[in-house]
């Protein structure tokens, strides 16, 4: 289950790295033929030369590479689950120019029938929903105001209702709504039905370098895009991605988002998840944007070796950060050199040579060598097709996610019941 905001779920910390590691290792030597792959390379598609760069609001990048590009094939890519909520925007956060819908009690909670837990978490969980209206499936994310109280985190709770009221990309997670009752916060978002990237990726032990090369240029428009607008994500692993219907992706879980006052804005609070936390945030000295794309290179690390980089045998989490703070990388035979000196350029802990925090921005990764062949404005609008597309057979189809114990809906029913935390989440 993805840890949608407190939704912390163990399997990386279940998963043997060393295992993994030694299974990649013997799989760069083992032949084809004997290799079980869960996803292939994708069919070639046509190459020509350079196209123009869509508008620095859509998250692609201005000054991408003028090389040959994927150009968008004849074929259409079918249709996503579900569209854009239609929601007027009533103003403008000033901090991050994006339009703030009006999101607060579009729901209650009989507008749906609740079909299935998608997860659980130490604060509540995420159930599929089919409206009573339009028969559409959505996830809902339940979250138990005690428990959001009780660990201190009221205000990611609200960071992640403020940023998901604003932010509207092809990767990203739409919200569609959100409401509360004296015991429960509800936040109605896509139901995305592929399961997680970080399933996939343990199926698979690791991605083929194409398929990663996918996967990651969606990932750097999203986190692009989120940065373009003062917005620092916070918390890249592939739990944190789902895969849609079509194949493509979408990044969920906004509770430690923080948006900040200027463009690469400081920020100081520890939060992340250890395998991917960058030095700067360790070391507690203040830290900006660039943290994310530390991550987007381990993100792309894990996915072409099958473990990331700065794994430890005992999952020991002191030992985790000395060694990130050391730095050093062992980058495995089997990696293309492209890739390779774009992670040198991701996971360095001198910020004044990480790619993302230089001069050009993000220009410096969307431009480089190893993405020459990615035409940026096919990979917005969807038009190159996924190296996989999930076996989902019908609408609401959820089985990619874990099965979970079911509660009893009734305590979900309790509209009489006395509100202890009045006035705390004020936009629910």
């Amino acid at each position: 289950m993805p840890h949608l905001f407190g939704f912390h779920h163990d399997k990386r910390e279940k998963a043997d790295k060393k295992s993994q590691k030694d299974e990649s290792k013997n799989e760069a030597t083992t032949s084809t033929a004997d290799k079980p792959e869960v996803i292939s390379v994708p069919a070639p598609v046509a190459i020509a030369q350079g196209s123009a760069s869509p508008a620095p609001d859509k998250g692609s990048p201005a000054g991408a590479s003028t090389g040959p590009v994927y150009v968008a094939p004849s074929q259409s890519v079918p249709a996503s689950t579900s569209s854009t909520p239609s929601v007027p925007p009533n103003q403008v956060n000033p901090l991050t120019g994006l339009p703030v819908r009006s999101l607060k009690g579009r729901y209650k909670l009989d507008d749906f029938t609740i079909l299935r837990t998608l997860g659980t978490g130490s604060f509540g969980r995420v159930h599929l929903v089919r409206s009573v209206h339009n028969q559409r499936f959505y996830a809902i994310k339940v979250l138990k105001k005690a428990h959001v109280v009780k660990m201190k985190q009221v205000e990611h709770a609200n960071n992640e209702h403020q940023v998901l009221s604003m932010v509207r990309h092809p990767f990203l997670v739409n919200l569609w709504g959100t409401f509360q009752d004296p015991t429960f916060l509800y936040l109605v978002m896509d139901f995305v039905p592929g399961g997680e990237l970080f399933t996939l990726l343990r199926h698979s032990r690791r991605f083929p370098a194409q398929v990663a090369k996918f996967y990651i240029s969606e990932v750097a428009l999203a986190i692009d895009f989120l940065h373009k607008h003062n917005i620092v994500y916070r918390d890249l692993k592939p739990e944190n991605i789902l895969i849609a219907a079509d194949g493509h992706l979408k990044l969920i879980d906004f509770g430690f988002a923080k948006i900040t006052a200027q463009s690469n804005g400081m920020c100081w609070t520890l939060c992340g998840t250890p395998d991917y936390l960058a030095p700067e945030i360790i070391r507690a000295r203040g830290y900006n944007s660039s943290v994310d794309w530390w991550s987007v290179g381990v993100l792309l690390f894990e996915m072409l070796a099958g473990y990331p980089p700065f794994y430890t045998e005992d999952n020991n989490p002191i030992k985790l950060y000395e060694k990130i703070l050391a730095g050093h990388v062992q980058y495995p035979s089997f990696f293309e050199a492209g890739a390779k000196d774009l992670l040198k350029s991701l996971l360095t802990a001198d910020l004044s040579k990480r790619f993302g925090n230089l001069a050009r921005g993000s220009r410096d990764i969307f431009s480089h060598m190893w993405f020459a062949e990615i035409d940026w404005d096919c990979l917005y609008r969807k038009e190159i097709p996924a190296p996989y597309v999930p076996p989902v057979s019908i609408q609401g189809d959820a089985s990619q996610f874990e099965k979970y114990p079911e509660i009893d809906l009734a305590e979900y029913h309790r509209p009489d019941a006395p509100d202890e935390f009045p006035g705390l989440f004020p936009d629910f």
